[in-house]
């Protein structure tokens, strides 16, 4: 094996471990940036390099951005006293392209799951207690996963938030049972946050 082969091989196997990628898509999809090395290959080496540098996660709700505090939680505009509290910041975009919640997020960054040994200490549960204490929050709108990890950390959740004088809803029709945010319309979306209920 020569050490070009090599090189290309080790960029097939680091592909392979992308979501939805196997080891088949990814050696088409290497195929094709090598192909199309000027057009694609060079600007997509540009700008991951560039997010590697510069992307991060907000120390507040845990977005992505490229700075300590991500854009919505420094936006006055977004002071509405509601945190909508997603799973992962994919849910948090698929949110954002509804473009009908025009509060502040919190990113867990998972589910309570007894199997994988994780708790509320290993997500960001702990700091949203916080943040509802700290900033004056009047509704904290729960839009997990219709799942029974994301159901089950919801009503933690809920249950950590009792007495402190919050309103706490969820997400209504239009999410089906094991559905995931990510992979809804933003029609859908946008019809479960209006139709959203107590918890």
């Amino acid at each position: 094996m020569t050490e070009a082969t090599r090189d290309i091989e080790a960029l097939i196997d680091l592909m392979a471990r992308l979501p939805g990628l196997g080891p088949r898509s990814a050696r088409r999809a290497v195929l094709h940036l090598i192909k199309k090395r000027g057009a694609v290959m060079m600007p997509l080496a540009k700008a991951m390099q560039q997010v590697a540098e510069t992307a991060r996660e907000c120390l507040n709700c845990g977005n992505i951005g490229t700075s300590d505090i991500c854009d919505i939680c420094r936006s006055e505009k977004r002071a509405t006293g509601e945190i909508c509290v997603v799973e992962d910041v994919a849910d948090l975009w698929a949110m954002e392209r509804g473009q009908v919640f025009h509060g502040r997020y919190h990113v867990l960054g998972g589910t309570l799951s007894a199997l994988d040994a994780i708790g509320p200490e290993e997500l960001r549960i702990p700091k949203l207690v916080d943040r509802v204490r700290a900033e004056g929050i009047a509704e904290v709108i729960l839009a997990l996963n219709a799942t029974v990890d994301g159901q089950t950390t919801a009503h933690y959740i809920a249950e950590a938030l009792e007495g402190m004088g919050v309103s706490v809803t969820s997400l209504a029709q239009g999410v089906p049972i094991g559905g995931e945010l990510d992979y809804l319309d933003d029609g859908t979306i946008s019809a479960a946050l209006k139709a959203r209920k107590a918890f």
